[in-house]
């Protein structure tokens, strides 16, 4: 059953960045931070994490889980270092996804052949 509700939140998430894409003039990056906002709004007004523990990975693995992984960052971080944690939280939480990102990246752009233009 987890891998249903899986699919069907995760396509939902995806079917809601193919509309903005087909029905709206915001570009790209936009809908993308729009996700990412999108989840840190709702982690802080504790929505995302019933929506994860239903969803799993349909929940976590889109760009609004990183914003609710970068929320949670900040709110543990507070707790445990007062203010500071507010500057060091986000990074901290999303420091293998984004390490991850970097060097796939490189190795990526090591194994690609560039287009001429």
């Amino acid at each position: 059953m987890q891998f249903l509700w899986a699919f069907l939140i995760g396509g939902a998430l995806c079917l809601i960045g193919q509309v903005l894409i087909d029905r709206t003039k915001l570009t790209p990056a936009r809908i993308l931070t729009g996700f990412v906002v999108t989840g840190v709004i709702l982690s802080a007004v504790g929505l995302y994490e019933p929506l994860t523990q239903i969803a799993g990975a349909g929940a976590t693995v889109p760009l609004s889980g990183f914003g609710h992984l970068m929320a949670q960052g900040v709110r543990d971080a507070v707790d445990r270092d007062g203010a500071v944690g507010i500057l060091t939280g986000a990074l901290t939480a999303s420091a293998a996804g984004i390490g991850a990102a970097v060097v796939l990246s490189l190795l990526a752009g090591l194994v690609s052949k560039p287009k001429e233009k």
